[in-house]
């Protein structure tokens, strides 16, 4: 009984430090799990129509109600995420991948290399960023590819900028120097010893532009830009039903809910991962 009670203690500690945090994570992951196995939680094809059952509020038989052309909202809620999420983890990842690449390499190598690469991250930093992905989206054409691949790269300059801060600070850290002075390669040190400490901060970073992306993904597909129209979608629902606001409001107000619940519990989950990966933050907390 005696060995319960500490951890009880952390349990309550943890609790209430990262309270948010949880609450945040738990939502978020409850969202990812109906959305993956949507078909197994819809209760109807999202795409079935039922004239004679359009604009029923919200009742046993339809627990959102149904849309203008007798589509159960709840079924296309659960499978409205799919495109919008797809999209945005895709955007993250590439903007990741390519803003560290920039960001690491013109910050160890520096000189003329890290100022032409810093020159084209200010040029797309001086565009908001939702203005810069409907132009990348214009041109290269409609389709949520198209859509993924806006967000991306309108997000690379922020991991850009960001890694090759952290890059300019650990390339002078003693064991950095350490290693270069034993015969080190500069690919051996970077993959070694500067990647492993830069995780934090990119991990905490990429939580935050994970909130971003979906709220970006939601308002190009709402202005039609991203997913064929009829096509479950939380933004492109929001824009089918925002006439009905008044008439029949449950119509846009399921899906913008979802999207305000997505967003915010990943931004609650990404503060609890600043908090625990910042060691200050950390060391107030205790």
């Amino acid at each position: 009984m005696q060995g319960l009670i500490p951890t009880s203690a952390r349990i309550r500690a943890f609790w209430r430090r990262y309270d948010i945090a949880v609450v945040g994570s738990v939502a978020f992951a409850f969202i990812l799990l109906i959305t993956i196995f949507a078909s197994l939680v819809s209760p109807y094809d999202p795409m079935a129509r039922n004239i004679k059952n359009r604009f029923a509020p919200p009742s046993s038989e339809n627990a959102f109600g149904t849309d203008q052309l007798g589509r159960d909202i709840f079924s296309r809620v659960v499978h409205g995420g799919r495109p919008i999420l797809s999209a945005s983890f895709s955007a993250v990842l590439f903007s990741l991948a390519a803003g560290m690449t920039i960001g690491v390499a013109g910050g160890y190598l520096g000189g003329p290399l890290d100022s032409a690469l810093m020159r084209l991250m200010d040029v797309m930093l001086s565009f908001p960023s939702i203005l810069l992905a409907i132009l990348i989206v214009a041109t290269l054409g409609v389709g949520l590819l198209n859509v993924t691949i806006a967000i991306g790269f309108a997000m690379v300059p922020v991991f850009a900028r960001l890694a090759r801060s952290i890059v300019i600070t650990l390339a002078y850290e003693e064991y950095v120097a350490a290693a270069r002075s034993l015969g080190a390669s500069d690919i051996h040190i970077i993959w070694n010893h500067i990647l492993p400490n830069m995780l934090p901060p990119i991990i905490v970073q990429a939580s935050a532009m994970l909130a971003v992306a979906i709220g970006a993904a939601s308002a190009l597909n709402f202005i039609g830009l991203g997913v064929e129209p009829g096509t479950p979608d939380w933004g492109m629902m929001v824009a089918d039903g925002q006439r009905l606001i008044f008439d029949a409001p449950h119509v846009p107000l399921f899906p913008g809910l979802v999207i305000t619940i997505t967003v915010l519990s990943v931004n609650y989950m990404g503060d609890g991962l600043r908090d625990h990966l910042d060691p200050k933050l950390r060391r107030q907390g205790t």
